[in-house]
């Protein structure tokens, strides 16, 4: 799991940082978060989470009037054809461990978004303190550049400040490589996604008429198959089908172990706890994978079923 509001804050409470909180109702954009927070408190930020074609992924936070342009920072990167785009919501989830709405600089802490690039505008050094959500978006925190700088240190990220206003728009050529470049992450990271696009169609060969193509036919399905379902059962499996119990025969197994380890008369106490506080979030976990176990499962199945022929038969 990743950190959460209050291990944020009092992991910048440990590091002697100041800041101002305010606590208001969750808000997904700066305008919400506006009516909350007075522009007197610091400057409100916009935070943005992109990814380009090679499953690299940046974290664009700017202060809230700077125009950033996605093409001409594409061209500042060097990423060419294709550039940036905004990260899918799944990638939310999977690195920075946020929800909608609450991407900040402070979501690099968890170790998930250790590739994630992370630009800050320029004009933050010019701003006395500025507001950020700390990884929840039903709270806002005010601090100053220091303050940010030293937390992001903390955790061994050196702070990258660059103007990022469209106007900022550096001649890119074979004597000026792209000024932002040296930013770009280094490793790719791939982010399961439900899949969303019907695969077009194979073409036939090279060499080969597509018009001479004989279909082939589809072999038979093999008579054992429809002995799946039993042997499954017959196997013991069918725990896997439901996620209760998937989940208790994990905590089964969990608590066996345990009690055969450890000597004490609270052991069984402990396993009975553990069993009571795990059992909610293995059960979301065990949902979660049987859901996109299903969909990919019903995709493939979709997708790649033969072609039938029609036979047309003259009659004379």
């Amino acid at each position: 799991m990743g950190f959460s509001k209050d291990q944020l804050l009092s992991q910048l409470q440990e590091l002697e940082i100041d800041y101002s909180k305010y606590e208001h109702p969750p808000v997904l954009t700066v305008e919400e978060q506006a009516k909350y927070v007075s522009s007197s408190e610091g400057a409100l930020s916009k935070n943005l989470f992109f990814k380009d074609k090679k499953h690299r992924y940046y974290i664009i936070s700017a202060v809230v009037d700077t125009k950033v342009d996605i093409k001409v920072l594409s061209q500042r990167l060097g990423l060419g054809k294709g550039g940036i785009r905004m990260a899918p919501e799944e990638a939310l989830a999977e690195l920075l461990q946020v929800s909608l709405g609450c991407v900040t600089p402070f979501a690099v802490v968890n170790e998930s978004a250790r590739d994630v690039s992370l630009l800050l505008d320029q004009k933050f050094k010019n701003q006395t303190r500025f507001i950020f959500h700390p990884l929840s978006n039903d709270v806002s925190i005010s601090l100053s550049t220091s303050g940010l700088d030293k937390f992001l240190q903390s955790i061994g990220r050196d702070p990258v400040y660059v103007d990022l206003e469209a106007n900022a728009n550096p001649v890119v050529g074979k004597d000026q490589p792209p000024d932002l470049a040296v930013y770009v992450p280094s490793n790719s990271v791939v982010v399961p996604e439900l899949p969303n696009k019907t695969p077009s169609a194979q073409a036939p060969p090279k060499n080969v008429s597509a018009e001479k193509t004989k279909p082939v036919a589809s072999p038979k399905p093999s008579k054992s198959t429809g002995n799946v379902k039993s042997v499954v059962q017959n196997s013991g499996l069918s725990v896997f089908k439901n996620p209760d119990k998937f989940v208790e025969e994990i905590l089964d197994k969990t608590s066996a172990l345990l009690l055969s380890e450890v000597k004490g008369e609270n052991v069984e106490a402990l396993a009975e706890t553990l069993r009571k506080r795990l059992t909610s979030e293995f059960t979301h976990l065990a949902v979660m994978y049987k859901n996109i176990a299903y969909s990919e499962g019903f995709y493939a199945g979709t997708q790649c079923q033969p072609k039938r022929q029609t036979i047309i038969v003259k009659t004379e």
